[in-house]
């Protein structure tokens, strides 16, 4: 009977491991890499995150999937630079079938940048076109809050009013994020405190940019932003190399 009752305890207890890794989305292992995927999606630290993830990438652990998990994590953290440097400076420990979606995390990292340097300065509009852009390719909760700004500042409020609502309904991926949820409810109420009568769509001005000048616009940036950004963060002189 005790063996029986041992046996049926462990499968138990593997199928319950097994689930843990459905529900969570994390593989199975102890390395670092596994144990940055717990803190980034069980436990949500971002922070201990990055951590593990760095230290992945500099013991040879899963290098290309630590290196694209990190971008996002740093992206969330509003760190895009660091993740841009780290996929430029470590993209070369990759193979070849991994650096095309290498380089589709960068350009996603690059537009967010540019379209956070129209914010800055401020230019709203083009601040939008550029993160209109972004969301077509690669739809997320932290672009769609930019654009719920960019709209709110132009005073289009239903459509500033729309984004919000995809965060909230959990629509977009990174919705479940407790900072992004906060930040949503807090458009929310600077939406509804500037119009509590949110006018209907039809009556509200729908911006349509050509191709051309949103690539004009986007290579005049970003050759300005990289102009700017010529010394290495402290961060990566504290990384050793494989």
């Amino acid at each position: 009977m005790e063996i029986g009752a041992t046996k049926n305890s462990l499968v138990q207890e593997k199928l319950e491991k097994d689930l843990f890794h459905v529900v969570y989305k994390v593989p199975s292992g102890d390395g670092p890499y596994v144990r940055a995927k717990h803190a980034q999606l069980v436990y949500k630290d971002p922070e201990s995150a990055v951590v593990w993830f760095w230290t992945a990438i500099n013991s040879g652990d899963r290098v290309c999937s630590a290196l694209k998990d990190m971008a996002v994590v740093l992206k969330q953290l509003d760190r895009s630079e660091q993740a841009i440097e780290a996929i430029k400076s470590f993209r070369g420990f990759c193979p070849k079938n991994a650096q095309e979606s290498l380089e589709n995390v960068l350009i996603d990292l690059y537009k967010g940048n540019l379209g956070w340097a129209y914010m800055k300065k401020p230019n709203y509009m083009a601040a939008e076109v550029v993160y209109r852009k972004a969301q077509m390719i690669d739809p997320d909760t932290n672009k769609a809050l930019n654009l719920g700004y960019c709209l709110i500042k132009q005073a289009r409020y239903e459509e500033a009013y729309l984004f919000l609502q995809d965060v909230l309904q959990c629509k977009l991926s990174g919705s479940d994020d407790f900072k992004s949820r906060n930040r949503a409810e807090e458009l929310l109420l600077e939406l509804e405190s500037k119009h509590p009568s949110l006018p209907t769509l039809s009556n509200s001005p729908q911006l349509n940019f050509e191709d051309d000048f949103v690539e004009a616009l986007e290579r005049m940036m970003m050759n300005e932003w990289a102009t700017t950004r010529s010394r290495r963060l402290p961060i990566f002189e504290e990384i050793s190399q494989f």
